[in-house]
């Protein structure tokens, strides 16, 4: 049986790859299968990172697969687990996701990079919101975070005129991290994330975790609640082992050697 998402395991990195030709778009199957390998990575305590990319060289995804929405599927479909493409509302996954974006990012497509932490795009790589013009809204990560991550004007020219952002512009308003060309898109994403992997991990989860819990606090309540001891994993990463090797490796000259406890 076909499998729409292709995994492979590189050291502490797991590579999820959507391989749907001819566009990568998402169906309810396609979602509920990348739900169960994203909920494997978060509960698998040998993955540390994990890369998300788009097979082919033109498209990243086309998003909602149109043609399964026109035999029937619909928007408000049960999606799987981390709802559409198994991560836009994944909430207790900690661990850093790197978007590989190789090409076109299309609605659901742009909404799965708008999950991820950190993103690759190749130079030709094109970021736009069609769901205006056709009788939708892009209720899976966009009207969410791009008001956030945008001016509120930019945000609404892309969700309401469906105009498409190219790689360059998206880098310059933060949306990108970095730009390459398209086949440097995958190496440098590992190498990022093979640089991640050199981190600690309970480190990188504590972050992701305490930056989600304190979004839209003010600075006094975001000391406030991390004083009171609400995040469990940074409260963890405190008390680790690896909270003393970090340290102890500094001190003697040597890469520290992090276990994840």
């Amino acid at each position: 049986m076909f499998d729409p998402v292709k995994t492979e395991r590189r050291g502490r990195v797991l590579e999820v790859t959507l391989d749907r030709p001819p566009a990568n778009a998402i169906d309810v199957a396609t979602s509920v299968r990348m739900g169960e390998v994203f909920c494997d990575f978060r509960d698998d305590d040998d993955l540390w990172v994990a890369i998300l990319a788009g097979a082919g060289e033109r498209i990243f995804s086309a998003g909602w697969d149109l043609k399964a929405a026109a035999a029937g599927e619909h928007e408000r479909m049960d999606y799987g687990p981390g709802g559409f493409g198994g991560i836009t509302e994944l909430w207790d996954l900690t661990k850093p996701v790197i978007a590989a974006v190789n090409g076109l990012a299309v609605g659901g497509g742009c909404e799965l990079m708008l999950a991820a932490d950190l993103v690759v795009a190749s130079d030709k790589a094109e970021f736009w919101f069609p769901e205006a013009r056709l009788g939708n809204l892009a209720d899976a990560g966009a009207v969410q975070h791009l008001p956030r991550k945008l001016p509120p004007n930019v945000a609404m020219e892309l969700l309401l005129t469906g105009r498409r952002m190219g790689a360059a512009e998206a880098h310059d308003r933060g949306l990108v991290n970095w730009v390459v060309p398209p086949d440097q898109v995958l190496p440098k994403a590992r190498e990022v994330a093979d640089g991640l992997a050199r981190s600690a991990p309970l480190s990188l989860r504590a972050i992701k975790e305490v930056v989600r819990g304190i979004e839209g606090m003010s600075v006094r309540d975001a000391f406030r609640v991390l004083r009171e001891r609400r995040f469990p994993t940074y409260e963890r990463m405190l008390v680790s082992e690896d909270h003393a090797e970090g340290p102890r490796a500094f001190t003697e000259k040597r890469d520290p050697n992090f276990k994840g406890r």
